[in-house]
């Protein structure tokens, strides 16, 4: 079946990854703007990130068949620098016209400082203003709960099209608020942290399929992209149907990521035999 990697960060990945993914169904992945594990000191050192994701990284995902896509943020662990943040949120609006980007992401929260909020507001404000697609970090751990209600509560001030909104890696503590204020949400799998296949496939029984994005976030960390085909092995062993995973794991993206007429990958309707 096809498959969409919806947050994906190649740039921390090897080549070898696009080949195994291309031939495990993979048909396009979308690499929100990452930390790269230490504070950047500059604006210019993000701007040259957002071309390397926008302008090279897509050239390696084409050797391999698969669509690139990517998104344009200061990340939340480097947003509590509010004169570093809005020196580079200046220069976000030239990447809006690039084919592959979709829109702002992944913004959110970390620590939920003030200087965090701050920075996701105005993120948030660019993405309504330019009528891009929203990607949100929740928290890692002890805070998710916390950053969870924190982000809510933001977002609920604010003229936001819940439609066009994406909060990622909820857990079974914070899907519900999520879910039923209208958001899109999203399973990050993981080897160490944040969710299990196992788990995704449990609350995908207990919560429901709308507007949900499973994704396993592969970066330069302890991760894998491949719990995404592992979490749909065993989605596919309890007895769900490949029309049932192709809903969730290829035309939910499609739809979701779809309002941006740059994302052109259109949802699949199959007959099982």
């Amino acid at each position: 079946m096809q498959i969409i990697q919806p947050h994906y960060h190649g740039i921390a990945r090897t080549a070898q990854d696009y080949e195994r993914m291309a031939m495990s169904g993979v048909v396009a992945v979308c690499e929100p703007a990452f930390w790269p594990g230490f504070e950047r000191r500059y604006p210019e050192t993000f701007i040259d990130y957002f071309r390397q994701i926008s302008e090279f990284e897509p050239t390696r995902a084409a050797g391999y068949g698969i669509r690139h896509f990517c998104w344009v943020a200061v990340n939340p662990k480097e947003a509590d620098d509010p004169d570093l943040s809005r020196a580079v949120l200046q220069h976000m609006p030239e990447f809006f016209q690039k084919p592959n980007v979709l829109g702002v992401g992944e913004t959110g929260l970390h620590k939920s400082t003030r200087n965090e909020c701050d920075i996701m507001e105005a993120q948030v404000q660019m993405a309504i203003d330019y009528d891009q697609l929203l990607l949100i970090h929740t928290p890692h751990l002890d805070d998710k709960l916390h950053g969870t209600k924190r982000i809510l509560e933001i977002l609920a001030g604010m003229p936001v099209d819940p439609a066009k909104v994406w909060i990622d890696h909820v857990e079974e503590h914070t899907i519900e608020a999520v879910r039923d204020r209208g958001y899109w949400f999203g399973f990050t799998l993981y080897p160490i942290t944040k969710c299990s296949p196992r788990r995704a496939v449990d609350m995908i029984e207990k919560y429901g399929s709308e507007r949900l994005l499973v994704n396993s976030s592969a970066d330069w960390g302890p991760s894998d992209p491949f719990l995404l085909q592992e979490c749909i092995l065993e989605f596919r062993r309890r007895g769900h149907t490949t029309q049932e995973a192709l809903e969730i794991f290829h035309n939910n993206p499609a739809r979701y990521l779809g309002q941006n007429p740059k994302f052109d990958i259109k949802p699949i309707q199959i007959v099982e035999a």
